[in-house]
């Protein structure tokens, strides 16, 4: 599924919540009150289900453990294309990632520091 087409879906279905975007992850991740809550790429949906809810979540279809680095990431799911075809499916994981993360703290966001000039 083209990364567009994911994140337009996730967007009809995030309707109303005070959501914002930003480029993360070779997509667009949608942050929830300064807290990353989710996002689209060609690979699929990286879902924030938390720690505590991660075995019961990779029980679930076409859901693996996020891995950056060679590092898994406990709390971050990643679900196939496959797994989200159906809209049905896409809203039980955007529900279970706002489910967590809407018990999270808010951040406030940070400003971006720019990359440092090079000496000649």
């Amino acid at each position: 599924m083209a990364n567009d087409q994911l994140a337009d879906r996730v967007r009809a279905m995030l309707g109303p919540l005070p959501v914002t975007e930003q480029r993360m992850f070779g997509g667009v991740c949608f942050m929830l009150n300064g807290n990353m809550l989710l996002g689209a790429s060609p690979r699929g949906l990286l879902v924030r289900v938390g720690k505590e809810e991660s075995d019961a979540a990779l029980r679930r279809p076409h859901a693996r453990l996020m891995e950056q680095r060679g590092r898994t990431m406990a709390g971050y799911i990643v679900v196939a294309n496959e797994g989200i075809s159906r809209d049905r499916d896409l809203k039980n994981w955007l529900e279970l990632a706002v489910a967590h993360v809407s018990t999270l703290p808010s951040k406030q966001a940070r400003p971006r520091k720019g990359r440092p000039g090079r000496k000649t």
